[in-house]
């Protein structure tokens, strides 16, 4: 296996094109803030104005709160919409516009968790998800990026944050602080999944199909694959692979399972890959539906359940990695379902474009729609159930669903 110290890759592992992959983030992102702590919230009556616009927004939100408390009158209500049957929206003190991506709490501490996002948005929760607040982190803060936080995972008190243009954090002590671990600028795509794996230790996948692991704390790094997917394409275009064609090899969603097994969905929709330990290769796969893949991932049995643009869903015949797949009925009303998760090997909830929220209790077989998230006005990107009874609904415009059971 290739190692990469700190600032080397595996040759066989970089693009084709010698260009830097960065090269497109070089430029100062227009309206870049530095983040700064947030004001205490009696500070808001006679403290200095805020300085920045997350602070801004934060203080704004609250004002009303901490005025109401002063005159002795109730705190106004944050919203007219009904309450969810089995999920409440939880108001953030973040930008209007920004996208939710990823979650996670630290194991030691099921209270203790952070939330990731597009705009450089980290919030960190330490009463289980009920409140959360901004949380700055001065290895992140570089004026001249931007950065997309993609996804958190902890083990045990030691945490990984990777993002985009290229960014690596490492925490030991739960949260409290986070160190930034240098990587190569020359890294073979986008970092999008990382996965605490034990001490020291971690996972991390590229939206070229690059797996790495870690023992060292991120010191060093193994190649876990011998190339990118697109090599595996052009290498095996004449395979029969539908719709696999020279330089298509990029995935727009991945998902790992408990097992280390991952599947994921070419930036097109037209073919799915998948990879399980100890494999050189990703092996591409054929679609077997007519429309093209909008999602993949894993049921709580082991098997795969598959969603296609337009609002289909549908599960694999049996467990482990197949091409067998048939259609479940949904009532989608034509938005597209985006995310499936299971919070049980028989309950799993699906959600998708327009507050669409669906639920099954049989193991996907038939689902129901629940109608009162009708009326939040976001598409819901990512279903995460940390344990059985604490999950979560991320989508756009901040909007956080939080699990009542």
């Amino acid at each position: 296996m290739a190692t990469l110290q700190l600032t080397h890759l595996n040759q066989s592992l970089l693009p084709s094109s010698s260009a830097s992959p960065f090269a497109a983030y070089t430029r100062k992102t227009p309206g870049r803030h530095s983040s700064r702590r947030l004001l205490p919230t009696a500070s808001l009556l006679s403290g200095p104005a805020p300085t920045t616009r997350r602070e801004f927004i934060f203080e704004t939100a609250a004002a009303p709160l901490a005025l109401a408390t002063l005159a002795g009158a109730p705190a106004p209500a944050w919203s007219e919409e009904p309450a969810l049957s089995e999920w409440e929206r939880v108001y953030l003190p973040i930008d209007p516009g920004v996208v939710l991506l990823d979650i996670a709490f630290v194991s030691d501490d099921m209270n203790h968790g952070f939330l990731l996002g597009t705009r450089q948005t980290i919030l960190e929760t330490k009463d289980g998800g009920n409140t959360w607040i901004p949380r700055s982190i001065s290895s992140a803060e570089d004026e001249d990026f931007n950065y997309r936080f993609n996804s958190i995972s902890f083990k045990g008190k030691e945490g990984w944050i990777v993002g985009k243009p290229a960014i690596l954090l490492y925490t030991s002590d739960a949260g409290e602080s986070w160190e930034r671990i240098p990587l190569s600028a020359e890294l073979p795509g986008d970092m999008v999944y990382i996965k605490a794996t034990g001490e020291k230790s971690a996972e991390m996948v590229t939206d070229q199909g690059a797996i790495y692991v870690t023992s060292n704390r991120g010191y060093n790094w193994k190649a876990a694959v011998q190339e990118t997917v697109s090599a595996t394409l052009n290498r095996t275009v004449s395979s029969g692979i539908s719709g696999a064609s020279y330089y298509t090899g990029t995935f727009n969603t991945v998902n790992r399972s408990p097992d280390g097994k991952y599947v994921a969905v070419s930036s097109r929709g037209n073919f799915y890959l998948t990879w399980e330990p100890g494999q050189a290769f990703w092996q591409p796969h054929n679609r077997a539906v007519a429309r093209r893949i909008q999602n993949m991932g894993w049921r709580s049995d082991g098997g795969l359940w598959l969603l296609v643009r337009g609002g289909g869903l549908y599960l694999s015949k049996g467990t482990g990695i197949t091409e067998d797949f048939e259609e479940v009925p949904v009532q989608s009303r034509g938005f597209g379902i985006l995310d499936v998760g299971y919070r049980s090997k028989d309950e799993a909830w699906a959600a998708g474009g327009s507050g669409i929220l669906l639920r099954t209790t049989n193991g996907g077989k038939t689902w129901t729609r629940d109608k009162a998230a009708d009326n939040i006005a976001a598409n819901l990107y990512s279903v995460k159930f940390v344990t059985d009874d604490k999950g979560f609904v991320l989508g756009n415009d901040g909007v956080l669903l939080r699990y009542l059971g």
